[in-house]
């Protein structure tokens, strides 16, 4: 053999071995940074079962109640804000990794302004419940108790929409640990205090709704002080700032904010939506229950593939930031085989209790059947919508947000709740045919966007990130 060729394969061998030290690299870095935000989720999920299970040992009446308030909580007001705070993902994200390390403030305080502007409105809605819900056609006694409770919520309005944006200032800096810790403190602090709110103090089912609104703001305070006072953010908090609510920067965070809002309602709305539809069955009572413990299964399973969407909405945001489009690249490559694998994962657990988990919600033997049968149904859908997650997670590092918008419109409510009310009311397949439109929505939506990410030019999208940065570092300059 030639020098030469010895070179060449000398070569070779070398860049293979650096491939594969990214390669596990990135696997190692998406791990240690998705643990932590499933933990997030699930603690910060964790604060409304607890409260929700203290009031259920007080009446059915107070447990439908608060459990009604808590729905319409999560659709007119939670989703909202976390959709709008998502738009720090790519604007934080991308200016941290550009070294521009100040912006990172300056996002922060614009985003928490404008989400504190509307929870205003949001606060009125809550405020209105027992109105709204009466309106509805929902039951009268419930409707008051929802209502009461929600009124009692609006403080946790305004804390979860600012935990929102601290939570994304963080993540996108890669500082996950202190997120995990202080949600954990503020979980634990939440079951006594809970306990105290709802048998001692007098307040009842409303104690459960106030301790929420407290522990929220524990958790916004602990945040709070560390990043005023923690080394890690030196660089990126520098104290309050006018510019960052200069009228010409607004539509700056606006821009992302809106179709990112539109993105987590539009689909979170529709398997609300399809829940309601439950009620308009034959047996609408078995329905609705098996619809709503669907849902909520749902709902626990998908925190997983949160956390890695967090996790790779801020590798990819970073990287783009940093000019590194294939790392970029790297990093949505290995979300999505990480994905698929959580996802079987998942599936086959889903099925191996799919006879015994209805007993969890009801001893009902007619409940439990019904829900062994949907768990296949939930077992698709946990691998659809893991990948749907990490995928949109990867549009927000990127800043799709107003693509993706559309793509959920035409996925969710062109397809999916269509095809849900032709299966469940012409085809008269019942429950199962509401949720099969939402898989089909799903798999639209999947489909879509990973028709997008596999187009993706990545050096084009590494350029787009280099002057989103500069152009709002530009803005600031001139206001200033």
């Amino acid at each position: 053999m030639s020098l030469h060729s010895s070179l060449i394969v000398e070569e070779t061998k070398q860049n293979k071995e650096e491939e594969r030290r990214k390669l596990v690299e990135e696997v190692k870095t998406q791990l240690w940074l998705s643990g932590p935000l499933i933990s997030v989720t699930l603690l910060n999920f964790g604060i409304s079962l607890i409260s929700l299970m203290f009031v259920g040992h007080l009446s059915e009446l107070s447990l439908s109640g608060a459990s009604m308030a808590t729905s319409f909580a999560s659709v007119t007001g939670f989703s909202l804000l976390v959709g709008m705070a998502s738009a720090l993902d790519t604007l934080c994200g991308q200016s941290y990794g550009a070294k521009q390390y100040r912006m990172l403030g300056i996002h922060m305080q614009r985003a928490m302004f404008i989400l504190m502007i509307v929870a205003i409105p949001l606060a009125i809605i809550w405020a209105n419940t027992r109105s709204i819900l009466i309106f509805l056609g929902q039951d009268h006694e419930i409707s008051m108790e929802a209502g009461n409770y929600a009124k009692l919520m609006v403080p946790s309005l305004f804390a979860y929409g600012l935990l929102q944006c601290l939570n994304r200032f963080l993540q996108t800096q890669n500082i996950v640990f202190p997120m995990m810790l202080s949600s954990a403190v503020t979980t634990l602090l939440h079951l006594p205090l809970c306990w105290y709110m709802v048998y001692k103090s007098g307040f009842g089912s409303g104690g459960a709704a106030i301790a929420s609104s407290i522990s929220y703001w524990v958790n916004v305070i602990i945040l709070s002080l560390y990043v005023k006072f923690s080394p890690s953010c030196q660089k990126t908090w520098n104290g309050f700032s006018r510019e960052a609510l200069a009228p010409n920067n607004i539509p700056i965070f606006l821009k992302l904010a809106i179709p990112s809002a539109a993105m987590v309602c539009l689909e979170i709305w529709s398997f609300e939506l399809v829940v309601l539809l439950s009620g308009l069955l034959p047996n609408p009572k078995l329905e609705t229950s098996v619809l709503s413990i669907c849902l909520n299964t749902t709902a626990v399973v998908w925190m997983i593939p949160f956390g890695l969407s967090g996790a790779i909405s801020v590798r990819v945001s970073n990287e783009l930031g940093a000019g590194n489009p294939q790392a970029a690249r790297l990093a949505v490559c290995v979300v999505v085989v990480i994905a698929i694998i959580e996802s079987i994962l998942v599936g086959a657990v889903v099925m191996l209790i799919r006879n015994i988990w209805g007993y969890a919600y009801s001893n009902e033997e007619e409940v439990v059947k019904y829900v062994a049968n949907m768990m296949p149904l939930l077992a698709v859908t946990a691998l659809v919508d893991g990948m749907t997650a990490v995928l949109s997670g990867t549009a927000r590092g990127c800043g799709w947000q107003k693509i993706c918008a559309f793509v959920n419109l035409g996925s969710y409510y062109l397809v999916g709740i269509p095809a849900a009310v032709v299966l469940a009311f012409v085809l008269h397949i019942g429950g199962k045919g509401l949720w099969l439109g939402i898989i089909c929505a799903l798999i639209v939506h999947v489909l879509c966007l990973t028709i997008i990410t596999i187009r993706t030019d990545w050096e084009k999208e590494a350029k787009k990130a280099t002057h989103r940065v500069y152009n709002a570092i530009t803005t600031e300059i001139l206001v200033s």
